[in-house]
């Protein structure tokens, strides 16, 4: 189990490095390494720590779009190592959110605004 959280933390600082140098953004949430702890124990797991984070956090749209923004990065991320179940999943689920994020900030002008500039 060390070496799972070990690594996760590993990854997840690599993302966190890479997202800011290239996109100028600074991930302030754990996301990234939950889901790489998740990963490890498969798609059930994944599901479980994607329904809990939405649970969590669709209440705080910058939480949420950091959210959909790992989904995404998860899905590429898998898609390069060849894992195309967990790429698809992944890409399910960040379609999913993305949606659900649109039908609850949809007229909140403050968190659209923030979303698409992190998004796209």
């Amino acid at each position: 189990m060390f070496r799972i959280l070990e690594r996760a933390a590993q990854i997840e600082a690599a993302w966190k490095a890479m997202e800011k140098e290239e996109f100028g953004y600074e991930s302030f949430t754990t996301f990234y390494s939950d889901f790489t702890i998740a990963d490890a124990f498969g798609a059930k797991a994944v599901k479980d720590t994607y329904k809990r984070c939405v649970k969590a956090w669709l209440g705080d749209y910058k939480y949420a779009t950091e959210l959909v923004l790992v989904l995404n990065n998860k899905s590429w991320e898998h898609h390069g190592a060849g894992n195309m179940g967990l790429s698809a999943l992944y890409s399910d689920l960040f379609y999913e959110l993305k949606d659900k994020f649109y039908d609850k900030y949809e007229k909140n002008e403050e968190a659209c605004k923030y979303f698409f500039n992190i998004i796209d």
